[in-house]
């Protein structure tokens, strides 16, 4: 199968009645790029997987994954990140909340090869009044101490690179602090305003507790790594000067099996078989 140029990849966690819109509004979004969809289904309990098997069962484009056990957001993202056969990746939530229409806007800034990654600035934010303010006190704290030049690091819609996103190091809840993570490999990240809508069905997985006490340790974590980052380090050899990092906007992507096989000390990913 001849790779595709786009890889979207959408964690989704009881998202049945979000699903078949978001999956139609990708589909006309992307109309003129080649691209496949993978969602990776984390153990939903509502019907996501037979609704998402039949979707592949009449688009080749789409392939589902799922977890036996919930892995959480970070890690289904991860495992479809190593999965994926595009060497770019754009990420959006399941919820249905990120617009699918600014997903070539996106993709179009970011070929242009001077940014790693481009992320989405949520700047209408359509949730209730305590997420609001809770995704507000994060950015502040995370801003402040990692200086990570982003001022919605939550926003779901993303594209970056295959390669650059793979090297970035693993660990649970490290969508959060992607910036963070890419400036501290020597990379760069733009932020650009898009779209936020109301969750059409179903809850929100993330409240208070687990955001705020979870956030707090991964972010002592991630501090701790800046600290002990000596990227990026330039080399020189007798051809002249080089610069040997992880990533930086370029690079071909790894073979899928071998990141498969490193993401598999979190949890099993299932596929549906062709």
């Amino acid at each position: 199968m001849t790779a595709p140029q786009l890889s979207i990849l959408i964690p989704a966690k009881d998202e049945a009645g979000n699903l078949p819109t978001l999956l139609d509004e990708i589909q006309a979004a992307l109309a003129d790029t080649d691209y496949e969809i993978l969602v990776v289904d984390d153990a939903s309990r509502d019907g996501s997987w037979e609704l998402l098997c039949r979707r592949a069962e009449q688009d080749a484009r789409l392939r589902p994954f799922r977890h036996a056990r919930s892995a959480g957001q970070s890690t289904s993202i991860w495992q479809a990140a190593g999965a994926a056969r595009g060497c770019w990746l754009a990420m959006l939530d399941g919820d249905g909340q990120n617009d699918p229409a600014d997903l070539p806007r996106l993709f179009e800034r970011a070929q242009r090869g001077d940014v790693t990654l481009v992320i989405g600035q949520r700047t209408n934010r359509r949730d209730d009044w305590l997420k609001r303010l809770s995704s507000r006190v994060a950015n502040g704290v995370r801003a402040a101490l990692l200086d990570d030049a982003t001022p919605d690091t939550g926003c779901g819609l993303k594209v970056i690179r295959r390669q650059a996103f793979l090297d970035l190091p693993y660990f649970d809840h490290m969508h959060r602090f992607t910036p963070a993570l890419v400036l501290m490999q020597g990379g760069n990240c733009l932020s650009l305003p898009v779209n936020h809508r109301p969750r059409g069905s179903g809850r929100s997985h993330y409240g208070l507790n687990n955001r705020l006490w979870a956030g707090l340790v991964d972010l002592l974590g991630v501090m701790w790594l800046h600290r002990r980052s000596r990227l990026p380090a330039p080399l020189e050899s007798v051809s002249g000067p080089t610069t040997l990092s992880n990533d930086l906007s370029t690079g071909e992507p790894a073979l899928p099996e071998q990141a498969l096989q490193r993401a598999g000390h979190a949890s099993t990913l299932k596929g549906v078989s062709r």
